[in-house]
């Protein structure tokens, strides 16, 4: 018997397992995929390396910090600041017809292109930082008001808050439409008043050292070991039953799976949970080119695009695509030390919002088909709003919701889990908990304080 079996190798299942360990906790991490890492993963295709969900990483502070989420994470998880090797953005943008916002790590730069470009929004944009100093993100009480609503209070220029909420809800957002304000709090902080950060090596250098200090305090990782159900008696959990048939048990079960997927593993949930589930699904390209980025004269490190002045945070249900709106990121674009030296291809990857059941529904040589339609027809949406690129480019990929879906098992591949969150991360069972998407917190280094403060709040307590 185990002390606690997660679900899901993701960055919260691997944080949760390591804190467990350094306690001395029997614990084992099952993994349905042949790889670690969940939607932050890489494959290997032609002889180079594509991560699938490393942007960047958010709540970036400098070496040295006290504070913030990532300072808290090295503490809790005995890591060094080298160990995660972050380098800060170079800059990014917010990009809307006629005007765009530029932002870096430090927030004034944003606040000077507000009152530039929206100079009566200036005193009020302070009255919006001042609110979210003090603001608990956990605090069920305000957490699911409208976000819309709240900021309209303060920022009356409506470009304005369309503009401020585009990337919030690009980088943590499961909900349609709105966004809920304690969510809205939690990635404001994250984007704006923190910042973008990515490793040299990419997304394999975190999940190597979070691998690392798992086994070597202990761990077990169990890859290809995918949960079929979870026994339930008396209100507990009271094991788990593998796809192979093998049966695990232990004194308390974590599940990085997403609520409506984990619900739907337990004996005793009969009633379908799938309405649950969230509906926001990607498709990405990934452009590699003969050159770096900045010798065509694209310098920015992540461009956030709308082609409206009103942002649509939704479903596309008539197409596979929504190419309205979209992410443009370079990993090449970040302050990077010379010794490091550069990456060795330029890269552009373009970010759109997508329809599953189209993607899902296609046979092999249609699907084939639907990515080289839809790679043409998002690069040519984004080059918009940057330097056109495509004559530089040597080799693509492009990976959608069914590339999504197998790598976190999330239904509809919806990226940020289910609208509805769990913020303390219980479950009907009295030994069952969830961390990750579904408790409230996104990212990278969301998702690694999600299963630090949930084995605090519950593994770590008999």
């Amino acid at each position: 018997m185990y002390d606690t079996i997660i679900i899901g190798a993701g960055m919260s299942g691997l944080a949760a397992g390591i804190r467990l360990a350094y306690y001395e906790q029997k614990v084992c991490i099952l993994e349905r995929h042949y790889t670690i890492g969940g939607l932050n993963s890489f494959y290997r295709l032609n002889g180079r390396d594509y991560d699938v969900g490393l942007h960047a990483v958010t709540n970036f502070t400098p070496k040295g910090a006290k504070k913030g989420p990532l300072a808290r994470l090295l503490k809790q998880l005995r890591f060094s600041w080298e160990e995660f090797a972050l380098v800060p953005q170079i800059g990014s943008a917010i990009s809307f017809p006629g005007v765009s916002l530029k932002f870096d790590n430090n927030i004034e730069l944003l606040a000077s292109e507000v009152a530039r470009d929206f100079p009566h929004e200036r005193d009020n944009f302070r009255t919006l930082l001042g609110k979210l100093v003090d603001y608990d993100d956990l605090s069920p009480e305000t957490f699911t008001l409208s976000a819309r609503e709240v900021v309209g209070q303060i920022i009356h220029d409506p470009l304005l808050i369309e503009m401020l909420l585009c990337p919030l809800m690009w980088y943590g957002n499961a909900r349609e439409h709105d966004m809920d304000w304690g969510q809205f709090c939690i990635m404001f902080r994250s984007v704006y008043l923190e910042g973008f950060a990515r490793p040299f090596a990419g997304v394999r250098l975190i999940l190597k050292n979070l691998v690392r200090k798992f086994r070597a305090l202990g761990g077990e990782l169990r890859l290809r070991s995918g949960v079929s159900r979870i026994k339930v008696e008396h209100g507990r959990a009271v094991g788990i039953v593998l796809d192979s048939g093998e049966e695990l048990t232990a004194k308390r079960y974590l599940s990085s799976a997403g609520m409506v997927e984990t619900l739907r593993l337990c004996d005793d949930v009969v009633e379908d949970v799938s309405p649950k589930a969230g509906r926001l699904s990607f498709t990405e390209t990934v452009s590699v080119l003969d050159c770096q980025p900045q010798e065509i004269d694209f310098d920015r490190t992540i461009v956030f695009y709308n082609d409206s002045d009103k942002f649509h945070w939704q479903k596309p249900e008539d197409e596979f695509c929504d190419v309205r709106t979209g992410v443009i990121c370079s990993p090449n674009n970040y302050a990077y030390d010379a010794s490091d030296g550069l990456l060795p291809d330029g890269v552009i990857r373009i970010t759109t919002l997508a329809n599953f059941d189209r993607w899902a529904n296609l046979d092999d040589d249609a699907y084939l088909q639907a990515k080289l339609r839809w790679y043409d027809r998002t690069v040519a949406s984004a080059v918009r709003f940057m330097p056109d690129f495509r004559r530089h480019v040597i080799d693509y990929d492009m990976f959608t919701p069914r590339t999504i879906r197998r790598f976190t098992w999330h239904d509809n591949g919806a990226v940020y889990g289910a609208p509805e969150k769990q913020l303390d991360g219980t479950t009907h069972l009295a030994n069952l908990f969830i961390s990750g998407t579904d408790q409230g917190f996104v990212g990278i280094i969301g998702g690694i304080v999600s299963g630090i403060s949930i084995a605090n709040q519950h593994l770590l307590r008999d």
